[in-house]
C-alpha cells in the first residue's frame, strides 16, 4: 500500500453565483485535467438570506452531473420535466442532465438562518452526453453511516466503502463521494483506488494530510507548482489534492476534522465548457447553445 502525497492545497474563494448567491468556489473553469472527471466544486454556506435567498432560477445544463449535498437549511429545486421537491439537512440530488434540462434550486434557510450545502459537477463521457437526464433525489435516512470505535465518522453517499454502498447509482465516472468525521488527536488511513484522481474537502477543524513516510520534494505540473511536503494543518475551505497511491492518511487536530473525500476515474476526453453546458467539442457546444435559443434544447419528455 503506499500513501498519496499531497499535490497542492488550494483555498476556496469567494464568488457569486445564480440571481446574487455568495458563495466559495474550491476549483472551476479552470484545467480541467487536474480533476477530471470533476469539472467544479462549490461551497454555497452563508448565515445571511439577503446573500443566498435569490437563489439560482431556470438554468439549463447539458453534458454533466450535478451533486447538491446539504447540511443545514433546504434548496427547493423543480426542472422543465415537471420534477419538483425540496432537499432538506443530510439530503442528496445526483442530477443527469445528459441531454438537456432546465431547471431551478432555491436555497432556503434553517431557523436561525442558516444556510450550508456542496454542489460539484461531474463530466459526462462523450457517450452518455445526450443520455435521457434523471434525478437521484436521496433522503439522510437512506445514506449508510459507518461509526469506528474510535468515534471516526464515515457517511457513504456514492460508492463503496468499508463494506457500505452508498444509494446513488449508475454514474458514469464511477466516483466514490464520502462525508468523513476523524475526532480530536486521531489518525486514520482511508483507502483510494489508484486508478481516481481525489480530493479531500475540508469544511470543519482542521488536520494534517500526512505525505510519504519519506518525504520527498513532490513534483504537482498538475496544480502548475513544485512544492515541498505538505506538513501544516489543513483547515476550514480548504481542498486537498491527492497525486498518485492507493490510501490517504489524516491526522485530526484538536477539535477533530470533517471533510468529503471524492475521487473518480478520469476520462480522459476533450472538453468543449461554456457556463453550464460541458460538451466535447466546440461544434457540439455551439448547437448546444443555438438548440436554447431555438427552443430545441430539451429532447426528452
Amino acid at each position: 500500500m503506499s500513501i498519496r502525497p499531497v499535490a497542492g492545497i488550494i483555498q476556496a474563494q469567494p464568488a457569486i453565483e445564480g440571481a446574487g448567491v455568495h458563495l466559495r468556489r474550491a476549483f472551476g473553469f479552470g484545467a480541467t485535467s487536474t480533476f477530471d472527471p470533476f469539472l467544479l466544486f462549490d461551497d454555497f454556506r452563508n448565515d445571511n438570506p439577503e446573500e443566498y435567498l435569490a437563489g439560482f432560477p431556470w438554468h439549463p445544463h447539458r453534458g454533466i452531473e450535478t451533486i447538491t449535498y446539504v447540511l443545514a437549511g433546504a434548496v427547493a429545486h423543480g426542472d422543465s420535466l415537471g420534477n419538483r421537491g425540496t432537499l432538506g439537512a443530510g439530503d442528496v440530488q445526483w442530477m443527469t442532465a445528459g441531454s438537456g434540462i432546465l431547471h431551478q434550486e432555491m436555497p432556503q434557510g434553517d431557523a436561525r438562518g442558516r444556510m450550508h450545502g456542496f454542489q460539484l459537477w461531474a463530466n459526462l463521457p462523450s457517450s452518455l452526453k445526450m443520455t435521457d437526464p434523471r434525478y437521484q433525489d436521496v433522503p439522510s435516512r437512506e445514506i449508510p453511516e459507518i461509526v469506528e470505535d474510535d468515534g471516526t465518522t464515515v457517511r457513504v453517499i456514492c460508492g463503496s466503502f468499508w463494506g457500505k454502498r452508498g444509494p446513488v447509482d449508475g454514474i458514469a465516472a464511477d466516483p466514490r463521494y464520502l462525508d468523513v468525521f476523524v475526532p480530536p488527536g486521531k489518525k486514520r488511513t482511508l483507502p483510494v483506488e489508484s486508478s481516481r484522481n481525489a480530493f479531500a474537502y475540508v469544511f470543519d477543524g482542521a488536520g494534517t494530510f500526512r505525505d510519504a513516510s519519506q518525504p520527498q520534494p513532490v513534483r504537482t505540473e498538475r496544480v502548475g507548482t513544485s512544492q515541498p511536503p505538505v506538513t501544516e494543518e489543513t483547515g476550514n475551505r480548504s481542498l486537498v489534492l491527492f497525486d498518485s497511491g492507493d490510501e490517504i492518511t489524516v491526522q485530526a487536530g484538536d477539535e477533530g476534522i470533517r471533510f468529503l473525500l471524492v475521487s473518480g476515474r478520469p476520462l480522459q476526453e476533450p472538453v468543449a465548457w461554456q457556463g453550464p453546458i460541458v460538451m466535447n467539442t466546440q461544434e457540439e457546444l455551439r448547437r448546444a447553445y443555438a438548440e436554447l435559443r431555438n427552443g430545441t434544447f430539451i429532447k426528452a419528455k
